[in-house]
């Protein structure tokens, strides 16, 4: 299903860039969303198993599930902390609106659309939620190291050495995510731009699959240059452009397509 009757069969754009299809885009993020719901799973599944047995640090603490309520309770330190680290995580969701975004390429919507929406709050207590609880049943919350990823810290109390190049994959994976989201929801929200007079005429011209080619296009040549230029002063920086600034950028657009 295109976005829109009008189609431009002429496009310009790179017959490849063509491909990228509500469906390409599902079926790379299912690829990369798997790699980081393993990686979940497998610390929740660890630290079950570390509480059943009564595992003991070397530091001499030992996983339970009372480590949660114990060292000074639930929010020990004030709410003020709770509240600041909620509005980073609440962040890390930004640009959930592109469930919406894919509607009108999806295959049967009123079905569809209801059942992908209605999982998020299940996927959000389980693999965020859950994997935190895990986390501090494991190692209580004050000898957590901020130094160093909890998942690479829990891994590493059963010996398993790789897990810090593990994790750093599974970080890279998720930035491809990002970009992919941001590339698909970027060109998007060109061609709803350009359909409302905001954008340039050529943006709101559909390919033969029913792709905005120009867009698209325009968008991966944009974010090509930017994560270039970034990359050259930091390589943190380049990757913070990619998990943040993508869609918050694709978000600010979806917001000028509601005025």
């Amino acid at each position: 299903m295109g976005l829109h009757p009008h189609r431009d069969d002429a496009s310009p754009a790179p017959r490849p860039l063509n491909l990228l299809t509500v469906k390409l885009f599902g079926e790379l993020e299912f690829w990369f969303a798997l790699i980081k719901i393993v990686a979940i799973l497998t610390l929740i599944a660890v630290a079950i198993v570390l509480i059943v047995m009564g595992f003991t640090s070397a530091s001499g603490y030992k996983a339970s599930v009372s480590n949660l309520w114990s060292y000074g309770g639930f929010a020990p330190r004030g709410w003020s902390g709770f509240f600041g680290g909620f509005q980073i995580a609440v962040f890390a969701y930004v640009g959930i609106e592109l469930v919406g975004t894919t509607s009108a390429e999806t295959a049967n919507p009123p079905k569809t659309m209801p059942k992908a929406i209605n999982a998020v709050p299940v996927r959000v207590l389980v693999f965020y939620v859950a994997a935190l609880l895990a986390m501090m049943c494991v190692t209580p919350w004050n000898l957590i190291q901020t130094d160093s990823s909890p998942f690479v810290q829990m891994f590493g109390l059963i010996g398993f050495t790789a897990a810090a190049g593990i994790m750093n994959f599974v970080v890279l994976t998720s930035a491809a995510s990002s970009a992919n989201s941001g590339v698909y929801s970027t060109s998007r929200m060109l061609y709803g731009l350009a359909h409302k007079g905001m954008a340039p005429r050529a943006f709101g011209k559909l390919s033969r699959h029913g792709v905005p080619g120009w867009g698209l296009f325009c968008t991966i040549i944009l974010i090509g240059s930017a994560l270039i230029l970034a990359a050259k002063d930091s390589v943190m920086g380049a990757f913070t452009l990619v998990t943040t600034c993508l869609l918050y950028t694709s978000d600010a657009a979806d917001d000028s397509l509601r005025v």
